[in-house]
């Protein structure tokens, strides 16, 4: 039997006006992640920033997890899946029948039966992960496959365009004050 598709156009809309209208990863982020789960009706959402130094997965925002979920420990791409060595989703759909997890402890004891992780590519370069948390076997749909695929290539604009304007605001920040402390005019 076929997979369901759980995102319809509708919810695709509401995630792209999402991307699209914010300037801001962490607002973006939790409002994503929560999007994701309640129109998906799933256990929860996470947003991974890779670190490339540490080649550690940096949490960006999450819904619907515990805080020792969210706390176990580092998240390491190596570890963490197939997604970063194939550079393509991984759907698990039944952890059960599964063993390549970093804490499968942790996994079983938050209630979570299947996980979907689509990459966050930019330019061919991994720069995150997007990963889903179901609470019961799931069989997900290609479409769906395909369209959370589409949604990581505009967090990636997303991500890139956050850390362009932060870098600006910083230099800008940077200008105003050089400017107020060396170029104040003298009193006479």
């Amino acid at each position: 039997m076929a997979a369901k598709d759980k995102i319809d156009v509708n919810i695709f809309k509401t995630i792209t006006r999402t991307i699209l209208q914010s300037d801001d990863m962490e607002s973006l982020g939790n409002r994503l992640t929560n999007i994701l789960v309640s129109q998906l009706d799933i256990k929860g959402a996470t947003i991974f920033a890779l670190n490339p130094e540490t080649e550690e997965l940096e949490i960006l925002a999450s819904f619907g997890l515990s805080i020792n979920f969210i706390n176990k420990g580092p998240v390491t791409a190596t570890k963490s899946g197939r997604w970063a060595s194939e550079r393509k989703p991984v759907v698990v759909s039944d952890i059960t029948k599964s063993d390549g997890f970093q804490y499968p402890d942790h996994i079983k004891k938050e209630g979570i039966a299947a996980i979907v992780s689509i990459p966050i590519i930019f330019h061919g370069k991994i720069i995150g992960l997007l990963r889903l948390y179901h609470y019961e076997i799931w069989n997900i749909s290609e479409q769906d496959i395909d369209t959370l695929n589409a949604i990581a290539e505009g967090l990636a604009m997303a991500m890139l365009y956050s850390r362009i304007l932060n870098a600006l605001l910083s230099v800008k920040n940077t200008v105003n004050d050089v400017h107020s402390i060396w170029l104040k005019p003298q009193k006479r």
